[in-house]
């Protein structure tokens, strides 16, 4: 850009400033423009990222085999034909599907009371096996997480969420505590990071939870703790699928196994976390294509608008515009004023319309409790189109005022 050019951006500046009514409504249809189409990334980048991390907790190889819960009449019905999901079924799918790598198998503890010698709390109890927390991508703040050799010795141990911590042990170290789980004392060995999602759903599953459960080695649940009647010995299991095959594929075989094992029965259900996420890209794709027509449209507008006012512009300067040529000025001259002149439109409205999309995207953020996150490729893409549109609607009126004729012009009324 040399300074002949930026000298006619200034003058685009002066000349904005002394019409400021005409400016602001010319830069309005930028703004909103350029806003929406930053707004509408920068949520559907929050949205992915939320997405990623809470299949991140479920596991993007593995599968998951869930027991369905059913009515008590129903479930006596369903216990004639199949048992539920049992440690029995992950045993038989991990000596008959070769691409079984690891497994966690969890067992939901029916809660009678529980409490520690500082609080009462109402918290779902879980029995895990050791692998849970490398499979649901837990770690421990502080303590160690359950060991195989806890199942091993049927240990009365827990590890806890952060938020089960500050409920049972209110400005209180967990580790080395106690807490009482209906007849059963248990030790705090860990307390748990708290998760980096706040929502407990995803696609409609069930997901999270963690930070307000306590879990105890899955030997210990099955053994020592009570379960409803009729229950299925396991609540969950996942399966680890190994990287040289799809997920989608190897559901399939496991869905025929457990559907075997179980005689047909349909008391359980079979979730792909790899499918989800792949859903959800899918259906965000295609919310962010019809929100950036729309945004588009808004652009389209502000840059008729600033076609608008430019022709305006022309009729109203025309003896200028003569004058100038008059005194020598060429018809690329006048082409280039003018074009600065819709240049300047443009980056004035991109700018205000960046700020006003970052503003727009943080308090839909806070009112809708989506997640938002700022891309810098939203920014630079809606400030490019903005640039391309604004210039491009720039260019006829500046062909037309290079065009008039000098005389014409100078005699204009």
């Amino acid at each position: 850009m040399n300074n002949n050019f930026l000298l006619l951006v200034k003058d685009a500046l002066i000349e904005m400033a002394s019409h400021k009514l005409r400016t602001l409504l010319t830069l309005l249809g930028m703004i909103f423009g350029v806003g929406a189409v930053i707004a509408i990334l920068n949520i559907g980048e929050g949205a992915e990222r939320q997405a990623l991390k809470m299949i991140d907790s479920m596991g993007l190889r593995n599968l998951i085999v869930e027991a369905k819960p059913f009515a008590d009449d129903e479930l006596k019905e369903i216990r004639q034909e199949s048992q539920g999901l049992t440690l029995a079924d992950v045993e038989a799918a991990m000596q008959t599907l070769p691409f079984l790598e690891d497994y966690s198998a969890q067992h939901l503890v029916k809660v009678q009371s529980l409490y520690s010698d500082y609080e009462i709390a109402d918290l779902k109890v879980v029995g895990v096996s050791s692998s849970h927390f490398g499979l649901s991508n837990l770690q421990a703040e502080t303590g160690r997480v359950l060991t195989a050799q806890d199942n091993n010795n049927v240990s009365q141990t827990a590890v806890i969420g952060a938020s089960a911590a500050e409920q049972l042990f209110p400005n209180v170290s967990a580790i080395g505590q106690y807490i009482k789980v209906n007849h059963l004392w248990l030790e705090v060995v860990g307390v748990l990071n708290n998760p980096l999602y706040d929502k407990d759903e995803f696609q409609g599953v069930k997901i999270g939870g963690d930070s307000a459960r306590i879990f105890v080695p899955l030997s210990t649940s099955l053994k020592k703790l009570s379960s409803p009647i009729l229950a299925s010995e396991l609540d969950l299991v996942k399966l680890k699928v190994a990287e040289y095959i799809d997920p989608v594929v190897a559901s399939k075989a496991v869905s025929q196994l457990f559907e075997l094992r179980h005689g047909g029965a349909d008391d359980y259900q079979l979730v792909i976390p790899a499918a989800l996420l792949a859903q959800q890209k899918q259906t965000q794709q295609i919310f962010n294509i019809v929100m950036a027509c729309v945004a588009g449209i808004s652009l389209l507008v502000g840059g008729i608008g600033i076609m608008n006012i430019m022709l305006a512009n022309v009729l109203e300067r025309t003896k200028e515009i003569g004058l100038l040529r008059a005194i020598g000025a060429t018809q690329k001259n006048i082409k280039m004023q003018f074009i600065a002149e819709s240049f300047s439109i443009s980056v004035l409205g991109g700018l205000l319309g960046v700020a006003f999309g970052l503003i727009l995207s943080e308090i839909i953020g806070f009112y809708s409790g989506w997640s938002v996150s700022w891309s810098i490729t939203a920014i630079f893409l809606s400030l490019g189109i903005c640039l391309l549109v604004g210039i491009g609607f720039g260019v006829y009126p500046a062909i037309k005022a290079s065009q008039l004729n000098p005389i014409d012009a100078l005699h204009s009324d």
